[in-house]
């Protein structure tokens, strides 16, 4: 009895160690290496008058938003998208300048500093994707 006990114990401490083995990230034979996946990053947007500020407050409104952006060139526009319910910041906007020398200067002005407790991130906005067609649709005046 005591052998089967003793046998037993040593094969579950070997099916411990197989799936340690199994789940460790030193197991070199795993198929999917994390190194070898690479994420295709978008290319940075061109230099344009609009800028996407993220990591806004909930408490930044357009105006505080304006006046910070203000010290590096003249702000054309400025606002906080916010909630519909809430009326709360989502945590990101937009600001437009008169020129792109004023939107360069606000980025590296703005870029990685605090506004209302946050650290805010200004760049380049990208354009909007286009919309997608409505092929299911009926035409019109047929149903």
């Amino acid at each position: 009895m005591i052998m089967a006990m003793r046998a037993a114990a040593t094969s579950t401490a070997t099916a411990h160690r197989g799936l340690r083995c199994l789940y460790s990230s030193s197991f070199s034979s795993f198929p999917f290496s994390q190194s070898q996946t690479k994420v295709e990053k978008p290319p940075p947007p061109e230099p344009s008058i609009n800028l996407f500020v993220s990591g806004l407050s909930k408490r930044t409104t357009s105006d505080g938003l304006r006046d910070a952006f203000a010290k590096f060139g003249e702000v054309e526009q400025a606002r906080v998208v916010t909630d519909r319910v809430s009326g709360y910041s989502k945590g990101f906007g937009f600001v437009s300048y008169t020129t792109v020398e004023d939107a360069g200067a606000g980025i590296k002005g703005m870029d990685g500093q605090f506004l209302d407790g946050w650290v805010i991130f200004a760049e380049y906005a990208r354009p909007r994707p286009p919309l997608p067609s409505l092929n299911n649709a009926y035409p019109q005046g047929q149903q």
